[in-house]
């Protein structure tokens, strides 16, 4: 079937996991992605295993980090301080469409790799860049990671609850979140080149991504001068917008905001009728101010019965709104990730029977295809030179023995 990105070329210069899940996203809806690499040890994220490996116990095997950012793409190996280097990528530029990079401010163009350096070559060429804080002001030229993102965003001291200290997020949430928007950024200046005949720079940063994730709580701040406050979950003013313990250890989350539409049949399923007309609890403002009285009489209920039980209850005694609470184990076996393609099974060239994190759009006509393996480093340079840009094997061998391939 074809995919929305059939006939784009990106060229990936990127490093780590902002840049590279972009381009990745990219390639998952068809875009043929070569990715720059240093000509000796490439992208740093090959080697990530002995620092990522050891938070989730494992310092061997196969290096899923690389993995999960890089599937799809070409890898083309150069040393950008040579000079017959750079011609090699400014004639990719020539034939290509999107550019992606995420150095810091000043790298590409000090190297001759900017913007208006790769304009001349292309007018149309849409430029990229993945950054921590913006491409404007006095910060614009520190160096991020997602940690700096999830510190300068503020979502740090929303997670948790209120007596925590700002609280790590794990799993590259900000530098996700920049390369989803980066991949929006991108969509949108393609569609402007077909409309208008035009390229452009495109900028998405950790501190703008976080934010715009946070959307409601800033535009709750910047437009009534309050935030959501760290709610705990034993005092939480609506106790069927909370979450419980179920007696086999497994959460259950509610998520009913019309209180008393629920309330009563919610009292009744769990066993507690009486609590449904007691005079501490019989409005929704009552609910909350005695809050701490409720939520433990809710909590004992709970662990009476497994989870399985409870869901089971809740379907069958009304129209309740609520689900499970996952880890990322369950996600594994989760129904409605697999029916969705949100994690898909793929038979990796290397690794074996996997599996992936699917594409998380559905597109009827046009689908994405998440199945795919990174590359080996530098795997696809002689077909990139050769067959796409026209040297010779003596061209290659020259390369090879004057260290710019």
């Amino acid at each position: 079937m074809p995919k929305p990105l059939d006939g784009v070329r990106v060229i990936d210069w990127t490093i780590w996991q902002q840049g590279p899940v972009s381009t990745m996203m990219l390639a998952d809806l068809g875009a043929e992605v070569i990715k720059l690499e240093e000509r000796v040890g490439g992208d740093p994220g090959r080697g990530v295993l002995s620092i990522a490996g050891a938070m989730v116990g494992a310092t061997s095997g196969p290096n899923f980090y690389f993995e999960a950012n890089n599937r799809h793409k070409q890898s083309l190996t150069l040393d950008l301080k040579k000079p017959e280097a750079l011609e090699i990528v400014y004639k990719l530029v020539e034939k290509s469409d999107v550019f992606v990079q995420n150095f810091r401010k000043g790298v590409a163009d000090r190297l001759g790799l900017g913007y208006e350096k790769f304009k001349q070559r292309n007018p149309k060429i849409i430029y990229a860049s993945a950054t921590g804080y913006g491409p404007e002001g006095p910060d614009s030229a520190e160096p991020s990671f997602d940690y700096m993102g999830l510190a300068r965003s503020g979502i740090m001291t929303v997670a948790g609850e209120p007596d925590m200290p700002p609280l790590n997020i794990t799993g590259g949430i900000a530098d996700q979140m920049g390369a989803i928007m980066l991949s929006y950024g991108i969509l949108a200046a393609l569609i402007a080149r077909d409309k208008y005949g035009i390229g452009q720079q495109v900028d998405s940063s950790h501190l703008g991504s976080m934010t715009a994730l946070q959307g409601l709580n800033v535009s709750c701040k910047a437009i009534l001068g309050k935030e959501f406050k760290r709610m705990p979950r034993v005092a939480a003013p609506s106790p069927l917008w909370n979450h419980y313990q179920c007696g086999d250890g497994k959460w259950i989350c509610l998520a009913m905001a019309q209180q008393d539409r629920y309330w009563k049949d919610f009292c009744k399923v769990l066993g507690v009728a009486a609590i449904a007309t007691d005079a501490r609890f019989d409005t929704m403002s009552k609910r909350a101010e005695n809050a701490g009285q409720l939520i433990p009489i809710l909590d004992k209920a709970f662990a009476s019965q497994s989870r399985d039980y409870w869901m089971a209850a809740l379907k069958k005694g009304g129209d309740f709104i609520y689900t499970v609470v996952n880890s990322i184990d369950d996600l594994m076996r989760d129904e409605q990730m697999l029916t969705n393609e949100y994690l898909v099974d793929y038979d990796h060239p290397r690794i074996g029977k996997t599996k992936l994190v699917g594409f998380p759009l559905r597109l009827s006509e046009t689908p994405a295809d998440p199945r795919g393996a990174a590359p080996e480093f530098g795997e696809h340079t002689e077909m990139i030179l050769t067959e796409l840009l026209g040297y010779s094997w003596d061209d290659v061998s020259r390369f090879r023995e004057s260290e710019i391939i």
